[in-house]
């Protein structure tokens, strides 16, 4: 039906028809498929969640004398620095090991401030406190440098997250007998709640299960700034098991994703701490849906009914847990599930308001003609197996 040079022309002319994903589920549902595809050009979808497998490349720029840096720490958070002299990847799951203040951080101290805090502080335009060593080289000679780094002080800050946008998650919940503290927030025991974190018929990667549109290369809205799909993320599993709409039953594809950190807005890029667990990053992507066929249109009308995520019980605590089955999104997004006859309550981790709003503002962008869409210069891999690592025999101690 349309080419994505024909649609961006379409973008350039600011003749685009341009709706969100709720937009065209609901389209769809009073006109059909075919009417609907012949009438939109472009569907935006949205995601706010925490993404923790993100992170920031940072060039700080040579001193003077040089120093070849490889330790160092940003407002207390360890930075990678085995790269050039001063390049540095500064993770956003990395927890505070001192304070702003350069003091070490007892070891019964809470450390709710992670690399996530200061990607954002970063993003904001905060002033944050470095502290490098470096290795004395004869064209290195410095040994340490203290100074105080911003967005405008630095070369190169970009985003590179090895894993965002999983294609569905799963649904956890304790049906043991005290409080777990996990990656998806507080589980109470006795079946006391039970959290999601994907968004459901909002997210990006079920709205196009196949990956038919979204390819490497591929444009994207990055915490309020342009991205791009990099490469497949770090435990991308196209093979999962599919429903006949082609939907995941659980944990299915990644991507990697690029963006200018330079650029970002510091509303959609937020750093967030889980208690017992550690800091995360909080961030917005907006991946837009061209309308190329009427296939595309098909996938993008899945309704929250007609999706399922598989409930776990973390309280066992081992690779595989056991599960109680599937559950719907509909069901989920109710704010009540039903497992082995008692009625949990249910909780998005994922912003299901924000996500909409970055699905609308990544349609604003498209209907003023500030972006375009770019064809994937490659398709994501759909044949990578999920290969688990299992120690047989002692535990390894790494000191």
């Amino acid at each position: 039906m349309r080419t994505i040079e024909e649609i961006n022309d379409k973008i350039r002319r600011r003749r685009a028809v341009v709706w969100t994903v709720e937009e065209l589920k609901a389209r769809v549902s009073e006109i059909g498929v075919s009417q609907a595809a012949k009438q939109v050009d472009v569907v935006t979808t949205g995601a706010f969640e925490p993404m923790e497998s993100s992170g920031a490349i940072i060039n700080l720029g040579h001193t003077d004398p040089p120093i070849k840096i490889r330790q160092c720490r940003l407002d207390g958070v360890a930075a990678y620095a085995g790269f050039g002299a001063v390049d540095l990847y500064l993770g956003a799951s990395q927890i505070a090991d001192y304070n702003r203040g350069g003091e070490s951080i007892d070891g019964d101290e809470p450390r709710e401030r992670g690399g996530g805090h200061v990607i954002a502080d970063l993003i904001a335009g905060k002033p944050v406190q470095l502290q490098a060593l470096g290795q004395v080289t004869d064209c290195y000679p410095r040994a340490s440098f203290e100074t105080t780094i911003t967005r405008d002080t630095i070369n190169q800050f970009y985003l590179f997250n090895p894993r965002n946008l999983y294609q569905n998650f799963i649904v956890g919940v304790n049906g043991g007998d005290r409080p777990l503290f996990t990656y998806l927030g507080p589980l109470q025991p006795r079946l006391g709640n039970a959290v999601y974190s994907n968004s459901g018929g909002l997210s990006p990667l079920m709205n196009d299960p196949d990956l038919q549109v979204i390819g490497i290369g591929s444009r994207i809205l990055l915490g309020g700034g342009i991205g791009y799909v990099a490469w497949e993320g770090t435990q991308h599993f196209p093979l999962q098991k599919r429903l006949p709409n082609r939907t995941p039953i659980g944990p299915a594809a990644t991507v990697a994703l690029i963006g200018d950190a330079k650029q970002m807005n510091p509303r959609w890029v937020r750093g967030c701490y889980f208690k017992g667990y550690g800091s995360s990053l909080m961030l917005g992507v907006g991946t837009p849906l061209p309308i190329l066929n009427e296939e595309v249109v098909v996938h993008c009308a899945v309704q929250d009914k007609d999706l399922v995520a598989p409930v776990v019980d973390f309280s066992i605590p081992r690779r595989v847990r056991p599960t109680f089955g599937l559950v719907s999104y509909a069901q989920l997004k109710s704010g009540r599930i039903t497992i082995d006859g008692q009625t949990v309550r249910t909780a998005p981790l994922s912003s299901l308001f924000l996500s909409r709003h970055v699905a609308a503002e990544l349609k604003q962008w498209i209907g003023e003609g500030r972006f375009e869409l770019t064809p994937a210069i490659a398709p994501l891999p759909q044949d990578r197996t999920f290969l688990p690592q299992d120690l047989w025999g002692s535990q390894v101690n790494i000191s």
